[in-house]
């Protein structure tokens, strides 16, 4: 079953976080996993969809969103790959729709927008395979916990170093933590790091955590009421809900991703924020890069799941996932 829908397309020009959420290296690691996970007819609507341009994958699709913001046809789109948290972390970390998204100008209207007009059959190809692209993105960046905060622009605006070398909170984050690690541990390379990444996913340490991934309640509540197929929200209904709404005058952001934006918040809290760069300004070693690695790992597998997820209940009507 496919669903189909309309859409609202703002293009807009404000101040921007300056950095891209988990990098090249991070994103198409997310699209990978994604693609390892995709249900029969979503596998085939993003293989004809992308083509041989993005050797017909989600991976090498991924990075476009970033490309493109910098250039002057996109640069409407450079405020849609976060959502600026009004928190105060590491003490108070919180993320609220109205407070944080009033405009409606964010990832989580975003990833309402174009999911929409990624099946608009009023659209034309190049339009769906933007639309696509722009999903297999932002689900990337509500990932990345400093993409779900407005402290420090982000963390771009806290200085910090990683292996001596000078950088920012935000950058650390992004590239820097990341590219280490998987150059150490996961052969140096996108493919190798979502293969290990989906074992992980399959038969190892994730394996456990997978049905609460696709969970649209309250992380605070307790796990056995955090299932993905319980009465309360899931990404079935979440999407329908949209759909059941689109000739709304306006896209409201969806609840699902608004959920999994405050699981990436709550780390700015739990970690990314704990340390004092007048102190010890190293990132990437110690013990904040031993940290921190495990929530890098946890996040990208974490949204590869889910947008593998997202488009299969678009494309097949239902997550059809282990």
């Amino acid at each position: 079953m496919v669903l189909s829908g309309l859409a609202l397309f703002v293009p807009v020009t404000l101040c921007v976080q300056g950095s891209y959420a988990w990098g090249n290296l991070g994103h198409q690691t997310i699209g990978f996993i994604a693609q390892e996970f995709l249900a029969p007819n979503a596998l085939s609507f993003v293989q004809t969809t992308l083509g041989s341009m993005y050797n017909f994958s989600l991976g090498p699709a991924a990075t476009w969103a970033d490309m493109v913001k910098s250039e002057s046809e996109f640069t409407w789109s450079k405020n849609l790959h976060f959502v600026d948290a009004e928190d105060d972390p590491p003490t108070s970390c919180s993320v609220e729709e109205i407070r944080d998204c009033a405009s409606q100008i964010c990832v989580l209207a975003a990833i309402a927008n174009y999911t929409t007009r990624v099946v608009d059959p009023t659209l034309d190809a190049e339009q769906i395979q933007e639309a696509l692209k722009f999903i297999d993105h932002f689900i990337g960046d509500i990932g990345q916990p400093l993409h779900v905060e407005a402290v420090a622009a982000g963390g771009n605006d806290i200085d910090a170093l990683c292996d001596g070398s000078k950088t920012n909170l935000h950058a650390a984050w992004d590239t820097g933590m990341l590219t280490k690690n998987v150059d150490a541990v996961h052969g140096g390379t996108s493919e190798q790091y979502a293969a290990d990444l989906v074992v992980q996913i399959k038969n190892g340490s994730f394996s456990s955590l997978t049905s609460n991934w696709l969970s649209c309640t309250s992380i605070t509540e307790p796990v056995d009421n955090r299932r993905a197929f319980s009465s309360g929200p899931s990404i079935e209904t979440d999407i329908r809900s949209l759909f059941a709404a689109r000739d709304a005058e306006t896209i409201t952001p969806l609840e699902c991703p608004l959920i999994w934006a405050r699981e990436s918040n709550a780390f700015d809290c739990s970690t990314v924020f704990n340390f004092e760069p007048e102190v010890d300004p190293e990132l990437c070693t110690g013990s904040y890069f031993t940290n921190a690695i495990p929530v890098v790992d946890l996040q990208i597998a974490k949204q590869g799941f889910r947008l593998a997820a997202w488009l299969n209940v678009l494309f097949d009507g239902s997550p059809m996932l282990p």
